[in-house]
């Protein structure tokens, strides 16, 4: 299975902190958050990674090159500013992807979650869910036996860790253009599928949520 990295945010929410680097490079427990996803998904057997870049793109390439430190594979994605959202990006990527299903991880999420144990079998899309954090007490998706996502609550978070096929994309244009809408439609298809993530899931999108994980696991 392939994998894909999404880095090609700004990271606005992020203030001073993504003024001269992009939000991917940013450090926890001497670890940047691109290269701790790297070191996991080579030890889930993924050898193969495209990365979406924008914003400060090249750092990115500088600081990675085209062989990760574990000997993976590395593509890019470039996307033009203003990034093409999750769904777009994604979109854009799929001559990377293709044929079979592949990893989607956010940058900005730091996890304990086992990338190996992510499947897409017999559906087009599988969520990883979890408790909804005080950021986002609303949550996004609910949840119904065996493993099918609803749009009804009561609602999980959607922890920007997934693997998705290519066909879930079918039929959706290339362009900017937001993930929601394309997992709605496979909703609407009972074809997406989720579970419910009970480890270590934190968003580091912001930085007091940073500084609340560095000061958890290391700065």
């Amino acid at each position: 299975m392939k994998a894909m990295i999404l880095a090609a945010g700004r990271g606005e929410r992020l203030g001073d902190l993504t003024t001269a680097i992009p939000k991917p490079l940013l450090k926890i427990a001497g670890e940047t958050l691109i290269e701790r996803h790297l070191r996991r998904l080579h030890e889930a057997d993924v050898a193969e990674i495209v990365i979406n870049v924008s914003y400060r793109g090249e750092q990115i390439r500088s600081a990675l090159g085209d062989v990760s430190s574990w000997g993976q594979t590395l593509r890019y994605s470039e996307e033009n500013a203003p990034a093409l959202e999750t769904g777009g990006g994604i979109i854009n990527a799929l001559p990377y992807l293709r044929p079979g299903p592949f990893i989607v991880v956010n940058a900005d999420v730091y996890s304990d979650v086992d990338f190996a144990t992510l499947s897409c079998e017999q559906c087009e899309g599988r969520l990883m869910l979890v408790p909804n954090p005080p950021h986002h007490e609303h949550g996004d998706f609910g949840l119904a036996p065996p493993g099918v996502v609803t749009a009804m609550p009561p609602f999980l978070t959607y922890a920007g860790v997934a693997a998705f096929t290519p066909a879930l994309f079918d039929g959706f244009d290339p362009g900017h253009r937001r993930l929601r809408p394309i997992l709605d439609a496979a909703i609407a298809r009972g074809s997406l599928r989720g579970f419910r993530y009970p480890g270590i899931w934190h968003d580091v999108g912001t930085p007091k949520r940073l500084a609340e994980v560095r000061e958890q696991f290391g700065g």
